[in-house]
């Protein structure tokens, strides 16, 4: 999704994201594209604030059910008294979709493999930092050929929240999930996962019909709470490479991130592509990008064609990309 796109196209691609996923807010997302009072009611917000998924959850928020008619979204926010708008200034996405580590597993496992000792993670964007636990959740990485199950899931981890992901290809499994030192982040706000209406607000930002992200957010949360992450509240751009240095004291660092470059503007983008790059260059870290095909060009740029009409995530490692994605980590495609 492009959060400096023009409002209707905004909206436009979120829809097609969301298809398949969330038939509620795909409608919700596609008429609103189409509907001239909404957008100039969106067109009134500040241009990061505009994004679907936040309208929505602020909407929800404030006692609209889900899934519902696109009449009632409609109504919710053409009859607002300035309760959804003051949501939508005051809060974020933030998303931290938990069920996207899986499609960082693989990766992570690479470097591993490949390193002596244990990681050292940053998260950029990182929100409650619930993606920093790869060591504490369970993953099922189903075999698919042509889109259908094709042999027996590999299983590895232990506790916490299991995690269901399709693969095709052949990801390079790790032995074992990696060991984690020290878990560390950047974010603009981030939120404390021992506060619980910071944590309410999380799962109302889940898709009306996930039950089960819903269930998987709860039990990451029961997980962090026990060993929160060292979180940075900042500008990533401005604070990243002084996290790395700290994070060095305790073991290889790898910055990763997910679903977050497409809220920086095109040249902070490459800011940060170029940061990123160096860091790499000067052996300071590793660095696992999965973002949206169209956020980081030149990284998706690096593997096959993306076709135009799939709508998918782009897993790189250290500017290489390795795989498409699932946007909430249902599905990889390996190269």
């Amino acid at each position: 999704m492009q959060v400096h796109a023009e409002v209707s196209e905004q909206y436009a691609d979120f829809a097609a994201y969301a298809d398949g996923d969330s038939p509620c807010f795909a409608d919700w997302a596609r008429r609103a594209a189409e509907d001239a009072q909404v957008l100039a009611w969106l067109a009134d917000l500040p241009v990061p604030k505009r994004q679907p998924n936040l309208v929505f959850a602020a909407a929800r928020w404030h006692g609209l059910t889900a899934p519902a008619p696109y009449a009632a979204l409609r109504e919710a926010l053409l009859g607002d008294d300035g309760t959804i708008v003051a949501t939508v200034r005051s809060r974020s996405t933030q998303t931290n979709e938990v069920g996207r580590t899986a499609t960082l597993l693989p990766a992570l496992g690479l470097l591993a493999d490949a390193t002596p000792g244990p990681l050292a993670l940053v998260e950029v964007g990182a929100s409650a930092g619930l993606c920093l636990y790869p060591d504490r959740v369970r993953y099922r990485f189903q075999p698919t050929t042509d889109g259908r199950d094709d042999g027996e899931p590999v299983l590895l981890g232990g506790d916490g929240p299991e995690l269901v992901c399709r693969v095709a290809g052949t990801p390079p499994y790790p032995a074992a999930v990696p060991r984690v030192a020290w878990r560390g982040g950047i974010d603009l706000h981030p939120l404390d996962v021992t506060d619980d209406d910071a944590m309410a607000w999380l799962a109302t930002l889940v898709w009306p019909e996930q039950e089960d992200r819903r269930r998987r957010l709860a039990e990451a949360v029961a997980v962090a709470r026990t060993d929160p992450p060292v979180l940075v509240r900042g500008d990533l751009l401005a604070e990243l490479p002084a996290l790395v240095d700290l994070a060095r004291s305790h073991g290889r660092v790898v910055v990763q991130h997910s679903a977050v470059a497409a809220y920086l503007t095109v040249e902070e983008r490459e800011t940060f592509v170029a940061t990123m790059t160096q860091l790499v260059a000067d052996g300071a870290c590793h660095w696992i990008s999965n973002e949206g095909k169209d956020v980081l060009p030149t990284l998706t740029a690096t593997g096959p064609p993306v076709p135009a009409d799939l709508a998918t995530f782009v897993l790189a490692l250290d500017g290489r990309a390795v795989a498409w994605t699932h946007g909430h980590g249902r599905s990889m495609s390996w190269f």
